[in-house]
């Protein structure tokens, strides 16, 4: 019983030692999610020969989905399973997918004029991305919230936390970006999807050795309705069949983008709902701050949207950039890790900033509506370097590198504390179930991400941009309009900010 006190008092650097260990889940974890994903639009254009509108909405379909199931997964752990089991069975499937992931099949050809693909090996690839959802839903949400358990509500190291718990999220990513985007472009895409399931098994190990230093949070909330049994099963077991018949549902939705987006749809109403519901029932300063947790969800769709143009239209434009930065010569991938280099160079002094302001510390509706203004801005120096540049040619590196830079100053204002915020704000019995609308909020933008990607309308061949000069035109038709949409919303947001933090009692 004394080692068991004596663990539950540790702390280092001023935060417990469970925040690390979720710290390092989390920082492999994304490490198999970002290596895949930065190799995906890619992997799709260029070896299964998908046109871009067709790559661009699959990897927006996905995304989406991987971001809806957390509102599922947070449901369950909260009323039966608890955090720690949800995030072991979750990195279990996320281990199966990324290796799944692998199998490559057949590079597709065009023979007279007719595009064959390896069937087989695409419905494998789409089993594996089924695999990833489910394990993703299961563990995204989950994970953050014990990160929330960790502290007390009104804990002023919670901001802090988070922000720390986000730097190992972008280690992971750029870590990921430069070894996994090197690995598939350089020697083959089964190499980098190999290196991002090697990185998920590390996460998963990390979290089962590691939780002995989460003090008994994420158990739980009720063993005896968890082994409660129907037709002969446990719950417990019930849920985790009924997940596993799920991956064949999901793989035959996310090929069809049109049933994603009406799911999404009915799920963003349904869970809206849910959150009325609730409203009526809580007291007034509860249902005040559940109504401002919901206004700031809404509004990082926008957000998002305009961010995870990451993944699709950014990524692609840096085939069509001239990816030389300071003598290194990059691969369009890489130029993805930008984003998290940024994070963890900066981050730090962002987690050191919103404790040092104390009282000047903006509260997060500014902090969400700055987040707003960046990405615009992160667009609008895109179209300055576009039209910066003569015909023929590719635009220079460090516009694309300034827009990263933007974009990594508006999701610091935003992610990190916004998770924070779902902790603060949402009232107890459904911490999980609004860290899941928190997640289902990102995926509709993801998929609204897809979409947006498209206006650019870029023409390839055999996976191949075929006129420089034409897609560095249509790209900065769709950055111009992305520049306006985030400005304008950011603008629209820090006018209301006075009455939203009114309805957060206290709350920053």
């Amino acid at each position: 019983m004394a080692d068991n006190v004596t663990t539950k008092q540790k702390e280092l650097f001023g935060h417990p030692i469970g925040l690390y260990v979720l710290f390092f889940t989390e920082m492999w974890e994304r490490f198999s999610f970002y290596g895949m994903k930065a190799l995906l639009i890619y992997y799709l254009v260029k070896y299964h020969l998908f046109d871009v509108d067709h790559g661009n909405l699959l990897v927006g379909s996905y995304a989406a989905m991987v971001y809806a199931t957390p509102v599922i997964g947070g449901y369950l752990a909260d009323k039966y399973l608890g955090f720690r089991k949800a995030v072991i069975f979750g990195g279990i499937l996320l281990v199966l997918g990324h290796l799944g992931m692998v199998f490559e099949g057949n590079q597709a050809q065009i023979l007279d004029g007719v595009l064959q693909q390896d069937n087989q090996a695409l419905q494998i690839f789409y089993f594996s991305l089924s695999l990833i959802i489910v394990g993703v839903g299961f563990l995204k949400a989950n994970i953050s919230s014990i990160v929330g358990e960790l502290y007390d509500k009104n804990d002023i190291r919670k901001d802090s936390a988070f922000t720390i718990f986000y730097m190992g999220i972008n280690l992971g990513s750029f870590l990921a970006t430069l070894i996994c985007g090197w690995l598939g472009e350089t020697y083959g895409w089964g190499y980098g999807f190999g290196a991002a399931g090697i990185g998920m098994v590390l996460g998963l190990l990390t979290f089962i050795f590691g939780r002995k230093f989460l003090n008994d949070k994420g158990e739980p909330p009720s063993l005896e309705l968890l082994n409660e049994k129907h037709f002969g099963l446990k719950k417990e077991w019930i849920i985790y069949i009924m997940s596993l018949l799920s991956l064949f549902v999901i793989q035959f939705i996310v090929q069809r983008h049109e049933w994603v987006e009406k799911i999404l749809t009915l799920s963003l109403v349904a869970s809206l709902i849910f959150i009325i519901l609730n409203v009526i029932k809580l007291d007034t300063v509860s249902r005040g701050r559940l109504i401002a947790l919901t206004i700031l969800s809404l509004f990082s769709i926008i957000f998002w949207a305009l961010f995870e143009q990451a993944y699709t239209s950014l990524n692609l434009f840096a085939s069509v950039t001239d990816c030389n930065i300071l003598g290194i010569q990059l691969k369009p991938t890489q130029f993805l890790s930008f984003n998290a280099f940024f994070i963890f160079t900066i981050g730090p002094i962002f987690a050191w900033l919103w404790v040092k302001l104390g009282k000047y510390n903006p509260n997060t509706v500014v902090k969400f509506a700055l987040a707003l203004i960046f990405v615009g801005l992160g667009f609008g120096v895109l179209v300055f370097g576009a039209n910066s540049t003569a015909d023929g040619m590719k635009v220079a590196g460090i516009w694309l590198l300034l827009c990263y830079l933007l974009h990594t100053i508006g999701e610091l204002c935003l992610s990190p504390v916004g998770l924070s915020a779902v902790t603060k704000l949402a009232p107890t019995k459904i911490v999980g179930f609004m860290m899941g609308f928190w997640f289902l909020a990102t995926a509709f933008s993801e998929y609204i991400a897809g979409v947006l990607a498209n206006i650019a309308n870029i023409e390839t061949s055999n996976g191949e941009i075929t006129d420089t000069t034409q897609a560095i035109s249509q790209y900065t038709v769709l950055f111009d309009k992305l520049f306006w949409v985030g400005l304008i919303c950011g603008i629209i947001l820090l006018l209301a900010s006075p009455l939203i933090k009114k309805l957060m009692h206290g709350i920053k």
